[in-house]
């Protein structure tokens, strides 16, 4: 028997024996345990039926261990009879159920589909990362195990993860690429793709030596790794991606579905077995959080690292749930069985009306103070004890959303705090960003979850009930705002707008967030104090404001936008950055009152932007667009701009996009109007449509600079308005436009 101490790197199910551990040692081995895990499933209804069951089971060929018991089913207010069948590990349990769900599919399932990690979780308290002390055989078999840290820790100890970095030099959608860059620390590499068995050979060689814990790759779902193996197997040598030498990579196909009224697709995943591969382009909010947000998402949720960098926060939200049911003997639906009961028209109306809007004034307002809810919806859950089980009752025992939510929400409060005290320099400061935009994510999607119709723990009127004590807690807020003396400029669901009716600067506010908290029960928090925030009205009319259409400067020149240009993903790079650029300069305005003759420098430089568009010295890539295909070609009736280039890619001979994946173009004079970016030749700068982005351009400046004090007629003057500037194509001067090799 020997001991050893680590990082739990991985944990996927063994045939033989249960569960395969990878130890990321102390002594800086990887090394490979087992673990008996038998796991149970169960089964309910008739009697008769149940009986049936159990002589069909007991003619299986594999072993299993069948008994009697009650158990807690969440929405039952009895505890419910069951057959509980066990199997002797997971792999067996899986193939099991999927025949014996077929014979029987009358019976109501429960703990049947979850996945080894979630099991071992709720029964050894691991997740991803943690610290382990065990003992194991001269076999390799697990005997004793002990977990010796928690996910709720703030700062953990940082695991010595080896990372590879792999990359193309471009684009797998645009053309074939030539060169693979390696880089790792302390080296890297450049391996030509031609000829192919060099390559292997020598990316053989690298893994082995360098034994990486990660792959961290961009194109690595989509193309690399399948790229990769297809050649292994053409020219029949082995290249070692997962550690385990037993196991294959696992794939999983794209697909594309509709979330929150948006059409999602996933791109393939290719997952290993020991080693983790991540590809930043298929990792789910890769860009909000970066890889330490993986590995807290990852932490939290108990899900496999390579599962939480891919799946939605809904799914990590069910895995949280679901971990924290099996530690209080609660069954696990296999599928939801309750539906909404029937209501009358005028009982939604009564009860489903979401979260409380309060128009905002439009126009310029200074010196103005955003408070906020911290996570309201997780915390009015967890304060006023809201879960499919406890009908809003305060004083019963905590539901399961409750208990599921606390220690999270606990710890993102104590992480924005010591980010608060921190130096700015501090390192730590990127870090505890990343882990609380990993929770943010998280706390934001627990409400949807609550009365998501397919949420195995989903209630609508628990949905309904957090709505109700929103509006509630945010009218409290703005009555002790009022009582204090301050104006309501705004309310948006979780937050509120609140100025001096003199417009003076709003002084010390942590009495007012005292008495909001004394109230509601709820904690609030200072966004910020603006030096000035602009709230826009609607394009469509004036007269209409928009409630999350806004932009302001902070005390501290921090600029803070919504619902504008900058933050659309489909806006193009120049337009983006002109529209930011005008925001900075007048965020250096040191009040609202000196705006004037910095909303003229802002004209200027905008002006000076507009003569680089007429002279051609945008390159190209800055007026490329991104935008989302909602369907396939195919089924478009009036093909939009991002159909029409997406059917130029296919009769290009490109793979037909699916619905959700993005199309990059440039707009074009004449027909079709558009020209795809990702075609094996650049769009000829001469076709570019300067008009169409002269266009673009006014209404991002439009949304800025018409709420501010104008020091000449109209926002620009005549000789470079924008419908006139562009007159005719010989007149924009082609040769000084210039193109990038590389997107």
């Amino acid at each position: 028997m020997a001991e050893y101490a680590g990082w739990l790197l991985d944990i996927y199910d063994d045939r033989r024996a249960g569960a395969a551990l990878w130890l990321l040692g102390d002594d800086g081995e990887r090394r490979c345990f087992t673990q008996h895990f038998p796991v149970t499933f169960y089964a309910a209804g008739n009697s008769a039926r149940l009986r049936e069951l159990w002589r069909w089971l007991e003619e299986q060929p594999q072993p299993l261990v069948l008994s009697r018991d009650e158990r807690r089913d969440l929405f039952e207010p009895k505890p419910v009879p069951v057959l509980a069948v066990e199997a002797s590990t997971p792999a067996r349990q899986e193939e099991l159920f999927k025949a014996v769900s077929r014979v029987f599919p009358d019976l109501t399932w429960y703990d049947s589909d979850l996945g080894l990690p979630l099991r071992h979780a709720a029964r050894w308290n691991t997740f991803p990362l943690a610290r382990l002390r065990l003992e194991a055989s001269p076999q390799g078999i697990v005997q004793e195990l002990e977990v010796q840290s928690s996910p709720w820790e703030i700062d953990p100890p940082p695991a010595p993860l080896r990372i590879l970095q792999m990359e193309p030099d471009d684009d797998p959608a645009h053309a074939l690429p030539k060169s693979l860059y390696l880089r790792w620390q302390g080296g890297d590499c450049l391996l030509k793709l031609e000829p192919r068995r060099p390559l292997l050979v020598n990316l053989t060689a690298i893994l082995q030596r360098l034994n990486p814990d990660l792959l961290l790759t961009t194109w690595g779902d989509t193309w690399l790794l399948p790229w990769l193996i297809q050649q292994t197997e053409t020219l029949n040598l082995p290249l070692p991606l997962s550690r385990d030498p037993d196991r294959t990579p696992l794939y999983r196909a794209e697909r594309s579905y509709i979330a929150y009224g948006q059409v999602v697709h996933r791109g393939q995943q290719v997952m290993l077995y020991g080693r983790w591969h991540l590809d930043c382009y298929n990792a789910v909010l890769y860009s909000d959080y970066d890889l330490e947000g993986v590995l807290e998402t990852a932490r939290v949720t108990s899900q496999p690292v390579q599962q939480a960098a891919r799946l939605s926060p809904g799914s990590g939200i069910s895995s949280m749930q679901i971990v924290t049911a099996l530690r209080g003997d609660i069954l696990v639906p296999w599928r939801k069985q309750q539906v909404e009961q029937p209501r009358t028209a005028l009982d939604l109306l009564h009860a489903d009306q979401g979260g409380l809007v309060y128009q905002p004034i439009c126009g310029l307002h200074a010196n103005v103070a955003e408070l906020d809810f911290v996570s309201m919806y997780p915390s009015i859950m967890a304060h006023f004890n809201i879960s499919p089980e406890t009908n809003g009752d305060i004083n019963a025992k905590p539901g399961l959303i409750p208990r599921t939510l606390s220690p999270l929400l606990d710890k993102r409060i104590e992480l924005k705090k010591q980010i608060a005290a921190l130096p700015p320099g501090d390192p730590r400061r990127k870090l505890f960003k990343a882990r609380t935009t990993a929770h943010k994510w998280l706390l934001v999607t627990c409400f949807g979850y609550l009365g998501y119709k397919n949420a195995r723990f989903g209630r609508i009127e628990a949905h309904q009930d957090v709505t109700a004590w929103s509006r509630e807690c945010l009218i409290l807020a703005k009555e002790a705002a009022e009582d204090a003396g301050f104006t309501i400029l705004h309310m948006y669901v979780d937050g509120l707008w609140v100025q001096r009716p003199d417009g003076s600067p709003p002084g010390d506010l942590q009495p007012l967030l005292d008495e909001i908290t004394a109230r509601t029960g709820l904690p609030v928090g200072l966004d910020g104090v603006y030096r000035w925030v602009a709230f826009l009205p609607s394009r469509v009319d004036s007269r209409v404001p928009v409630p999350n259409r806004y932009f302001g400067v902070f005390e501290d020149g921090t600029i803070k936008v919504r619902g504008i240009e900058a933050r659309r993903h489909d806006s193009p790079p120049w337009i983006s950055g002109v529209q930011m650029h005008v925001l900075e300069i007048l965020a250096r305005a040191p009040t609202a009152a000196d705006l004037p003759a910095y909303t003229a420098r802002a004209q200027a430089f905008v002006e000076m932007e507009l003569r680089r568009l007429y002279n051609g010295r945008v390159p190209v890539e800055e007026l490329v667009l991104r935008q989302k295909m909602s369907r396939l070609v195919s089924e478009y009736r009036t093909p939009s701009p991002a159909a029409r280039a997406a059917a130029q890619l296919e009769a290009a001979g490109k793979p037909p996009l699916r619905a959700g994946q993005y199309v990059r173009f440039v707009y074009t004079r004449g027909k079709p109007g558009v020209r795809a970016w990702d075609l094996h030749e650049r769009p000829d700068p001469r076709t570019l449509d300067l008009v169409r982005y002269a266009e673009l351009l006014r209404r991002a400046v439009e949304s800025v600079l018409g709420s501010m004090p104008v020091v000449k007629q109209g926002i620009f003057p005549a000789e470079l308005n924008f419908t006139g500037v562009i007159r005719s194509s010989n007149r924009v001067n082609t040769s000084a436009i210039t193109v990038s090799a590389h997107s």
